[in-house]
C-alpha cells in the first residue's frame, strides 16, 4: 500500500521542481472537484495523503480546522512547509501510507491526488484510509484514467497505468465505503516523454483524463431506524411529540421516551395536518381528498414529507414498486390509479409495519396491492419487474443511498420512471448529528446534500434527471434541510450507458 522505492527516490529527487512540473500535469480544477466532492464543514479535520508540496492542502486549510498533510518524503514536506507556511492548522508528518498516524476513525475526509497509481497495493492504501474516517466521513481519491502510455512507469517511477473507473469503483466497496461515486473532474493529465527516440505509434505525449472517487464510510442505522418503525407501527392513532437535540420531524411518538422517528412508509403529514417543532416543517401536501380516498388506518400512520405521486402520472395498469411502503398510504394511492388491471408492490424492512398495511389491504378488498419484506437497498422484486418506482421519506434512512437507487434501477422496466420525495440538505451535517440515531430516525442526520443525492441517481443510470422543492423545509445545525420531489427514468436498453464513462 505504500510507495515504491523507486516513486520514493523519483519524489526526493525531483522535490525542488515539482511545482513547476505540477502545473504542466494538472491544475485547479482537479483540487476544486475534490474539494466540492468533500463537503466540508469548518469544523472539521482532515488528512491530505501524498501531499507532495502541498497542493490540495492549500486548497483545504482555509476551509476547515485543521488539516493533516502525509508524505514519504523529507524532501516534499519541505517544499510543502514552505508553500503552506501562511497556515497555523496544518501538522506536518513524514510517513508511510501503508502505517497512516491516525487513530481508528478519528478524521472527517481523506484526501489523495495522484498518490494511488504510486502504490504497489492500492486497495490495501484504499483500506488505511478508510481505516481513519469516522462514520459518515468521506474519503475523496482524484487519479489518472486507465491509460497505454507504459513510458510514464520508467520516466516518472508510476507503479499502475491509471485505473479503470469500475475497478475503483469495487475497490470503495470492497472497503466498505457506501454512496460511491466515480466521476469526471473535467481535467486531463497532460505529460511528454523526454525520450526522443519514442515515434509517434509509441505515444511519446500522454493526455490522460482524471477521475474524482468519493466514498463514505458507512454509519451504521438499520437497527435503531427499524426499532423506531416498529414501534410506531403499534402505536394507536398519531400524535408527535419533541425530538431530542435540535433536529424536528413529523412523527409517531415512541413509547417511553422523548424522541420520534421520522417515517418508513408514504404518505401524508403526521396526523394530516402541518406540524412544526424546532426548526424544521414537515408536510406533505396531500388534498382531503386524496387522503379520504385511502383507508383511515393508513393515513393515520402516514410519515412523509412530501407527494410524490403529484407529478408521477400513473396510468392504469401500470405496475408500481413503493420503497419504504410502512403503512401503505402511498400504495393505496396509488393502486387507484392503476386499477385493478394494474399492481402495487410496497417494501418495507419492519414486519410490523407490513403486518399493518397486510390488514389494511385485506380489510378494504385491495387485492391489487401486496406487501413484501426486504431492505431497499435489496428489493424483493426482479429484474425488469415494475414501470414506475416510488419512495416518500425514506431513501434518506437507509445507509447506502447509492445502492438503493441502483436496486431500483434494476426493477425498472427501460423507460421506466422513478418518483421520490425526500430529505436533502444544503451541506453535510455535523458529526455528532450524523452519529445520533435518534436524528437520523427523524428524517434528518440521514439526508445527503442534494447535489449529492443527484449524482448518485445519476451514477445509477438514470436519465432526465429533475427536481423540484416540495414541502417540508427547516434548518438544523446551520444547515438547510428541506424535501424535494425528485423524478428521473431509466433509459431503453439500446442506450442504457452508466454516465460514470470516461471524460476528456
Amino acid at each position: 500500500m505504500s510507495m515504491t522505492q523507486a516513486s520514493s527516490q523519483y519524489f526526493q529527487q525531483v522535490a525542488g521542481q515539482w511545482d513547476q512540473m505540477r502545473r504542466g500535469y494538472f491544475g485547479e480544477a482537479v483540487r476544486e472537484t475534490a474539494i466540492t466532492k468533500a463537503y466540508l464543514r469548518p469544523e472539521m479535520a482532515v488528512a491530505d495523503i501524498g501531499t507532495g508540496t502541498g497542493f490540495v492542502a492549500a486548497g483545504l486549510a482555509p476551509l476547515v480546522q485543521k488539516v493533516h498533510v502525509v508524505d514519504g518524503s523529507a524532501a516534499m514536506l519541505d517544499v510543502a512547509k514552505k508553500n503552506l507556511s501562511d497556515f497555523d492548522n496544518i501538522e506536518y508528518h513524514e510517513a508511510d501510507g501503508a502505517h497512516l498516524p491516525f487513530a481508528d476513525a478519528s478524521l472527517d475526509a481523506v484526501f489523495t491526488n495522484m498518490y494511488l497509481h504510486h502504490t504497489s497495493d492500492p486497495l490495501a492504501a484504499i483500506q488505511e484510509m478508510v481505516r481513519v474516517l469516522r462514520p459518515g466521513g468521506r474519503l475523496v481519491i482524484t487519479d489518472m484514467d486507465e491509460h497505454p502510455y507504459a513510458w510514464l512507469k520508467e520516466e516518472m517511477a508510476d507503479v499502475w497505468q491509471g485505473f479503470a473507473r469500475a475497478q475503483i469503483y469495487a475497490w470503495f466497496q470492497e472497503a466498505g465505503l457506501v454512496n460511491v461515486i466515480v466521476t469526471c473532474t473535467g481535467q486531463s493529465c497532460c505529460a511528454e516523454s523526454e525520450n526522443a527516440n519514442l515515434g509517434d505509434d509509441e505515444q511519446r505525449e500522454a493526455r490522460i483524463s482524471v477521475f474524482a472517487a468519493v466514498g463514505t464510510r458507512r454509519t451504521v442505522m438499520r437497527e435503531v431506524v427499524q426499532e423506531r418503525y416498529a414501534a410506531a407501527a403499534q402505536s394507536e392513532g398519531c400524535n408527535c411529540s419533541t425530538i431530542s437535540g435540535s433536529s424536528a420531524s413529523c412523527c409517531v411518538e415512541m413509547p417511553g421516551e422523548d424522541t420520534c422517528c421520522g417515517g418508513s412508509s408514504g404518505g401524508s403529514d403526521c396526523c394530516g395536518a402541518e406540524k412544526k417543532r424546532d426548526t424544521v416543517t414537515f408536510s406533505s401536501g396531500y388534498t382531503p381528498s386524496e387522503l379520504s380516498a385511502a383507508p383511515k388506518e393508513a393515513a393515520e400512520i402516514s410519515l412523509g414529507c412530501g407527494n410524490p405521486l403529484a407529478l408521477a402520472g400513473l396510468m392504469p395498469g401500470e405496475v408500481v414498486l413503493d420503497i419504504g411502503s410502512g403503512g401503505g398510504l402511498d400504495a393505496f394511492l396509488a393502486a387507484a390509479r392503476v386499477g385493478s388491471a394494474g399492481r402495487v408492490i410496497g417494501v418495507d424492512m419492519t414486519p410490523e409495519m407490513l403486518e399493518r398495511a397486510r390488514a389494511a389491504a385485506e380489510r378494504n378488498h385491495l387485492t391489487q396491492v401486496e406487501f413484501r419484506e426486504g431492505y431497499a437497498e435489496e428489493l424483493p422484486a426482479a429484474d425488469a419487474e415494475v414501470d414506475v418506482v416510488i419512495s416518500n421519506c425514506v431513501i434518506n434512512l437507509t445507509e447506502d443511498k447509492g445502492r438503493v437507487f441502483q436496486e431500483a434501477f434494476r426493477v425498472l422496466k427501460p423507460g421506466g420512471r422513478l418518483e421520490v420525495s425526500d430529505m436533502v440538505t444544503s451541506g453535510a451535517m455535523p458529526a455528532e448529528m450524523r452519529e445520533n440515531g435518534a436524528d437520523w430516525a427523524a428524517c434528518v442526520s440521514g439526508a445527503l446534500p442534494e447535489q449529492e443525492y443527484l449524482d448518485l441517481i445519476a451514477q445509477a443510470g438514470f436519465r432526465n434527471i429533475t427536481t423540484r422543492r416540495s414541502t417540508s423545509m427547516g434548518a438544523v445545525g446551520g444547515v438547510s434541510v428541506y424535501s424535494v420531489i425528485v423524478s428521473a427514468q431509466k433509459p431503453g436498453s439500446s442506450n442504457a450507458k452508466n454516465r460514470s464513462g470516461c471524460c476528456g
